[in-house]
């Protein structure tokens, strides 16, 4: 047993430092556990092949589908139109629609997808997105909490459960919780969000994330560093290529992309077809080039080539002739780095946006940081946000094919319009069958099954573009994680740790009534859970609930809902949860602001949850 607790504190440690991946750490006390003989190798590796592991990799799959039909940004786009120009409207239907995509898929997915759309909406209503991104995150974890797919710690008390021979949960068992734990929500986070997000961030950023591309022309000082060169008749350039200038390299500029068509000067009868700069590029005559760099080496480079340079160098607001620069002609977006991006520490230029998606990057905001020069040898760290140019389309296809990133910055009307594609009510009639056959009990199918069934559905009816698509959308870590973490409970069963911490918190809070051991176990998973992930966390905790109560003689099934409440609800701090940190930068927020704002919000969450699950779910 000392052993087993050993590993055990150990893997915490190392959980809770965060410079080993998750993943790797319950696979080294996977394997301590079997080197020490505590576990078979059958037992070692029953979690990879756990009812529990087998869902989550399924609804990666159908949440995947959803997500790359336009199915769920369909559905959440037009509900959110209802809020019109209200704040507080606004806010509820945020909050509400959030929490209904984040009942059936994961809460890293449905942020993901509601980002750019609520960043888009808050600015059209004059309203500060930091206002709301962060009661984003929260929502899509309190929706979490109203199916049992909603999230893994409630598959994890649903094992634990049924493995101690109880009656299995319905569907819909968790329904009154997270209907409870939202409503909570909005009540706490209404005033704290004005109190402590609005205003702070008017004053300091003003609203710094905001997506009007004028507001990003002047917070990345675009007008300094990007030009217009119009090629002249009698320019040298002309029949030259991209690659033959050798522009980069003699004088420090780069070409971003080529207008070629009508000149006319009336931006409504322009038809200037807009490409990027490839190096086999031919120039022409009347081309128009948009070019970053120095200005004094692009007056050099304009000098020597006999072209025109249509911009004055100065600011947005001082120049206002009829040469200005006019950022309207082109498409500029930031995009946010997720926090498990692949292309963390890689450099701009290894990760090639220009060759895969025909889009520049101009500027990384890093933290208060902007980088706008020799950006391609620059690596991306986390939490960086990238600012892309290209055709409107192609930064509309990084949103649609990006599982790295999330797109911001787009205006209003290309942030909500969406390409209804056909396989969009294919994915819905999937999905729905999938939610019919887990619902009624006189279908006689698992649950699990029925998720398999809706994982194969979605690849086989072309949801997906191909396979390796459908797979890309499962996170692998969370499932070793939790395939590794799995057999770390038996092994705590086995070896009679569980029941010693289970005889522990009897004896000291079971004195006190079964209400003192509820709040005892819900905090102590709370508390876990802002260190190591909330699915190990209820992994560990939920046969000690189980064995707690039994020892009290009194139904385990509140003691179990507490950890997977305790294990969801973790608000205080920014990486805590997925949601929290890939919400972070994009609202400019800081540690402290997640304190003020979470803390009380889990606090209040715990003291409800402590009397509301015996009325629920009586002892």
């Amino acid at each position: 047993m000392l052993i087993t607790i050993i590993i055990l504190a150990i893997s915490a440690i190392f959980f809770v430092s965060g410079k080993i991946r998750s993943d790797l750490v319950a696979l080294c006390a996977l394997v301590a556990l079997l080197l020490c003989h505590i576990l078979t190798p059958e037992e070692a590796l029953s979690g990879f092949s756990s009812s529990v592991v087998i869902m989550i990799i399924g609804l990666f799959v159908v949440g995947g589908a959803i997500f790359q039909t336009g199915l769920a940004k369909i559905i959440s786009s037009r509900i959110l139109k209802l809020a019109g120009k209200s704040e507080t409207r606004l806010f509820l239907l945020v909050i509400l629609a959030t929490a209904a995509i984040g009942a059936f898929v994961s809460n890293t997915g449905t942020v993901a997808l509601m980002l750019p759309i609520v960043v888009s909406l808050a600015m059209s209503a004059g309203m500060n997105p930091s206002r709301l991104l962060m009661p984003l995150a929260f929502a899509s974890s309190m929706g979490g909490m109203m199916t049992l797919i909603g999230t893994p710690p409630n598959l994890v008390i649903q094992d634990t459960l049924t493995a101690a021979g109880y009656e299995p949960l319905s569907f819909f068992s968790f329904l009154p919780v997270g209907l409870v734990c939202l409503l909570v929500g909005i009540i706490v986070l209404m005033p704290l969000s004005k109190l402590f997000l609005s205003g702070r961030k008017k004053r300091e950023d003003d609203a710094k994330s905001g997506k009007s591309l004028k507001q990003l022309v002047n917070e990345y000082g675009l007008s300094h560093n990007l030009f217009r060169l119009l090629v002249t008749e009698t320019s040298k350039l002309a029949g030259s290529t991209v690659i033959e200038l050798d522009i980069r390299r003699k004088y420090g500029l780069n070409i971003l992309e080529i207008r070629r068509g009508d000149l006319s000067r009336h931006r409504f009868l322009k038809t200037i077809a807009q490409k990027l700069a490839s190096p086999d590029a031919v120039l022409q005559a009347n081309d128009i080039l948009y070019v970053t760099g120095d200005f004094n080496r692009v007056k050099e480079f304009a000098d020597e080539y006999a072209v025109s340079i249509l911009d004055g160098h100065a600011t947005e607001e001082t120049n206002r002739n009829e040469n200005s620069l006019d950022f309207y002609d082109i498409g500029i977006a930031e995009i946010v780095l997720m926090p498990t991006s692949l292309l963390i520490n890689r450099t701009v230029k290894e990760i090639g946006f220009r060759d895969k998606y025909n889009v520049n990057v101009l500027g990384i905001r890093r933290q208060r940081d902007y980088l706008l020069r020799d950006l391609g040898d620059k690596r991306v760290h986390s939490g960086d946000v990238l600012l892309v140019q290209g055709t409107w389309n192609n930064i509309a296809r990084l949103g649609r094919d990006g599982t790295d990133w999330v797109v911001l910055g787009q205006p209003l009307a290309e942030a909500a319009k969406v390409t209804l594609d056909y396989k969009a009510p294919v994915a819905a009639a999937i999905m729905l069958l999938m939610i019919v056959m887990m619902v009624f009990d006189f279908i006689p199918v698992a649950p699990v099954t029925s998720v398999m069934i809706a994982g194969i559905l979605m690849v086989l009816t072309g949801c997906f573009r191909n396979v390796e698509a459908a797979y890309k959308t499962i996170n692998w870590e969370s499932v070793v994680l939790i395939a590794a973490m799995l057999p770390m409970s038996l092994a705590l069963e086995k070896t009679g740790a569980s029941a010693s911490i289970s005889n522990a918190l009897v004896s000291g809070l079971g004195s006190y009534g079964a209400f003192a051991l509820l709040a005892g176990i819900y905090f102590t998973t709370s508390l876990l859970t802002m260190f190591i992930s909330n699915t190990a966390t209820a992994v560990l905790l939920a046969p000690i609930a189980l064995h707690s109560a039994e020892q009290l003689g009194i139904n385990p099934v509140p003691f179990l809902f507490a950890v997977a409440v305790g294990a969801s609800m973790c608000f205080a701090s920014p990486f805590s949860t997925p949601p929290n940190a890939l919400v972070m930068p994009a609202g400019q927020y800081t540690f402290m602001d997640y304190v003020k704002v979470g803390l009380p919000l889990q606090i209040i969450m715990g003291i409800v949850m402590v009397f509301v699950l015996p009325l629920l779910f009586p002892f």
